[in-house]
């Protein structure tokens, strides 16, 4: 009987033993793919504008305020939509600024984004300084540079590269911080909607084809979301609750075109996978059935100035709302952690089938 009570002891601790094995595993894992790398605009800029001569920063309170670390310049009260899908794609850090990013850092990724950058070049100059989208490309080219130093070579960096996720989200300044604001831009006088969307997509698919000259293979291309129903967009309707119809039509068409883009890059660039994440409707989800998701606010911002908080960003030092994550919006123009968090998750993984197409970001991470 005592033996069979120490074998019974034995086997328990050995099964004790697997399980924690198991679970240590799965907390301290590999991630699902080495590196990710992030190209955009204040929707997940985390901190490049910092130190640069611009108006578009957030490193200040209350930007921040439910972020482990404080103000990083995350334009939120806490994680973007790239820092969720970072935890799901089990970095066991978020992926650091360009501004930062040094030495063998750079080999789980690098963030490029840029508050105020768009497709354009222009877009955003009333602001100051920004990376536009080419420039964010330059400052990739450099990384893939440093890899190649890292890595010993250019084949070593070619295939390290090429199991990677590239995240790509521009387009939504070319319309608020251009294309909408003809006192300081020509562009809604020299196209039409249709033609203006069409000369932003060539534009961006070139940037993206020397993406993928450099290495990257599996890409996100993020639609852009509905900017006619931001706070400040609904500020400057009558009834502060209406969206504004020309611009989300306008954000249609980009969309559409950017969808065709993924379609056609799968087509004809050998090796490569290209994703579109739907925001447009994931957003519509938010403002047409804002229960299901724990919001009560879907017009107005959690600070700022001015009707639905939707005049400016938030002020220095400003008292926000206490119950953030019942709110879409964060401040004028950008989400809450709440928000975010959802559209990372149904990034990650489709909650529907429009959220992603052809595959949401969990399958281009196993292929």
């Amino acid at each position: 009987m005592a033996s069979e009570q120490k074998r019974w002891s034995v086997m328990h601790v050995l099964s004790l033993i697997l399980i924690l094995k198991m679970v240590s595993f799965e907390v301290n894992g590999d991630p699902q793919v080495p590196c990710y790398f992030i190209f955009g605009d204040s929707l997940v800029d985390n901190g490049n504008n910092n130190r640069i001569a611009s108006l578009a920063r957030a490193n200040y309170l209350p930007y921040g305020i439910d972020f482990p670390s404080g103000p990083t310049g995350r334009f939120s009260n806490g994680k973007t939509v790239v820092d969720a899908v970072a935890e799901l794609l089990g970095f066991d850090d978020y992926i650091p600024p360009y501004a930062n990013a040094r030495g063998r850092a750079i080999l789980n990724g690098v963030n490029y984004a840029s508050a105020a950058a768009g497709i354009r070049d222009e877009t955003g100059q009333q602001l100051g300084a920004r990376i536009s989208f080419a420039g964010q490309v330059n400052n990739y080219k450099t990384t893939v540079s440093q890899v190649v130093n890292i890595l010993g070579d250019e084949d070593s960096a070619a295939n390290y590269l090429r199991q990677c996720i590239y995240s790509v989200g521009l387009g939504s300044n070319d319309y608020l911080n251009n294309y909408f604001m003809p006192n300081y831009y020509q562009t809604s006088r020299q196209y039409t909607p249709e033609q203006y969307a069409s000369v932003l997509i060539q534009q961006y698919s070139e940037l993206v084809r020397e993406l993928y000259n450099y290495g990257a293979r599996k890409l996100v291309l993020n639609g852009i979301g509905q900017i006619g129903c931001s706070p400040n967009a609904l500020s400057q309707s009558p009834d502060g609750t209406t969206c504004v119809e020309k611009i989300n039509s306008a954000n249609k068409l980009f969309n559409n075109e950017l969808i065709s883009l993924v379609d056609n890059f799968n087509r004809d660039l050998p090796d490569a996978k290209f994703i579109y994440i739907n925001n447009y409707d994931i957003f519509q989800d938010f403002i047409n059935n804002p229960q299901a998701y724990g919001f009560t606010v879907t017009n107005a911002g959690c600070c700022g100035v001015g009707r639905n908080n939707g005049q400016i960003t938030c002020l220095p030092g400003q008292t926000p709302c206490q119950n953030r994550d019942e709110h879409v919006f964060w401040d004028a123009f950008h989400p809450t952690e709440a928000a975010n968090v959802i559209v990372g998750q149904r990034s990650y993984s489709a909650q529907s089938g429009s959220d992603a197409h052809p595959m949401d970001i969990r399958q281009l991470a196993q292929l």
